[in-house]
């Protein structure tokens, strides 16, 4: 819908397309997913196990429809088992076929505020692979123990039919668990539910705990969130996590590394997702040292997650703009070809060596790739993926990551814009995000936008606090413009 003259949707595909995407999907789609209706509900087979009784469920965003993991626990002797189901896109999406070519092409699920750009066909992702609640879906199972210090213990992957017993929500579950909210609908209705819930935040607090005491960093990214209603922007909120959005991210953490050192003990070459040491480490040794703090001058995470954890100790309502700072010095993450019998570079915010992502085959070909390769692991079959094919698959996941941010970033400014119209000349508390030689960009905090500073911007550096003025917003060039 035009804001003004503005078509925000329209800005997003032209968007998409001039950053390499193919919003369009190709011929023989249509034919693939008639054929795939037609088969019907899966049903319980040789290698797969039947596990709709269990008490699953999901936990995702407001608004979305790809579900793509689910999850139960029960506590048995030495800890607390987690299994966590994965949609079994494999399953419909054989390779090379036309739904798999687009796929391995785009390599991600575009989300721009307005438009939502899948990487799979709305009928599988929303659908025919989404775990939605009540229907039987084939998933792979990453089952672990979690013990007492929070250790992953026994990981093992397998084949199953699941049924997800309820659809629930970050903004339903997290402020229960925290104690300031009733308990959502479907949650107050099942003294079961209630019980499972609180099993998973108490493996999943402990998996967190471990996780730091190794070093894992823990930031507190609050997001901007448009708010739109029948497509039409109304403003801007800012999303910050819970405990229920933790405690997903805590099982996928998990779950990633269950599959990624299953995939290295077998001698499977695989992609890995990993953040490298960052190269602009002396600059957050600097702003370690505006609070006081040393930091060694070689790139050293457990060292970096104790600042963190003492700064927010010391000034939780500044920690924020503390956590942005630090994550655009580290850089973004990157997929990498392990090859069988060779250590990879490791994730240095997630503090572990053996680290893929599988958990989201409905919006990233790299997970999707990752089902093919488990697969042919236990059928003992060959590889599909030459090592050749493998790196290049994950050079371009990559490029397509980085062209996804570069839509999302260029719509969020658009939409921004849109939002902060009737701001102008109000004046913000914000924090320098990056000095380029496109300019110096400002956040503020209050709503949570990004801008450039068009006057006083000499001087300064990304981690710096500013208090600037709304001069000029640009929807049409995505362009807020702010002053000191």
């Amino acid at each position: 819908m035009p804001h003004n003259g503005f078509d925000l949707a329209a800005s997003a595909r032209q968007e998409m397309i001039h950053e390499g995407f193919d919003p369009d999907f190709p011929p023989g789609t249509d034919e693939q997913i008639a054929s795939l209706k037609a088969k019907g509900s899966p049903a319980p087979a040789d290698g797969i196990r039947d596990l709709r009784q269990l008490l699953w469920s999901s936990i995702d965003n407001d608004s979305s429809r790809d579900l793509d993991q689910i999850e139960v626990a029960e506590r048995v002797d030495g800890g607390i088992k987690v299994l966590i189901g994965i949609a079994d896109v494999d399953s419909d999406v054989p390779l090379h076929t036309p739904i798999d070519q687009h796929a391995s092409s785009q390599t991600t699920t575009v989300y721009t505020g307005i438009r939502t750009f899948p990487m799979l066909p709305e009928e599988l992702s929303t659908d025919l692979t989404s775990l939605n609640e009540a229907a039987d879906r084939l998933s792979i199972v990453i089952e672990f123990i979690v013990d007492s210090n929070g250790c992953l213990v026994d990981g093992q992957i397998y084949r199953a039919l699941v049924r997800n017993r309820a659809q629930l929500t970050y903004n339903g579950v997290g402020p229960w668990l925290e104690n300031r909210a009733p308990a959502p609908a479907k949650v107050a209705a099942s003294a079961d539910l209630q019980a499972q819930l609180r099993l998973q935040d108490e493996a999943a607090t402990a998996l967190r705990s471990q996780r730091h005491r190794l070093g894992a960093l823990d930031f507190d990214r609050v997001e901007a969130e448009p708010v739109v209603s029948n497509s039409h922007v109304e403003g801007i909120a800012a999303r910050e996590p819970n405990q229920a959005s933790r405690l997903i991210e805590d099982f996928m953490i998990a779950a990633n590394e269950v599959m990624a050192s299953s995939l290295a003990k077998a001698g499977v070459s695989a992609i890995r997702r990993v953040v490298k040491d960052p190269e602009r480490w002396p600059r957050i040794v600097e702003i370690a040292a505006r609070y006081g703090e040393h930091l060694p001058p070689a790139p050293d995470p457990g060292a970096l997650s104790e600042f963190l954890r003492k700064r927010r100790a010391a000034d939780e309502i500044h920690y924020a703009d503390l956590s942005l700072s630090i994550i655009k010095l580290m850089g973004p993450g990157e997929y990498v070809l392990a090859r069988a019998g060779e250590a990879s570079p490791g994730h240095f915010g997630l503090a572990v060596q053996n680290y893929t992502h599988s958990t989201a085959p409905n919006r990233r070909f790299s997970d999707l790739v990752t089902q093919r390769l488990v697969k042919a692991m236990w059928a003992r079959e060959k590889q599909p993926y030459t090592d050749d094919e493998l790196a290049a698959i994950a050079r371009n996941c990559t490029l397509k990551e980085d062209a996804a941010r570069k839509v999302q970033r260029s719509m969020n400014k658009r939409i921004a814009a849109v939002a902060m119209r009737d701001r102008v000349g109000q004046t913000f508390s914000g924090i320098v995000t990056g000095v380029t030689p496109k300019g110096v960009f400002v956040r503020v905090l209050n709503p949570p936008v990004e801008g450039r500073l068009v006057q006083g911007e000499h001087g300064v550096d990304v981690g710096d606090r500013v208090n600037v003025k709304l001069s000029n917003t640009d929807p049409e060039r995505g362009y807020i413009d702010f002053v000191r």
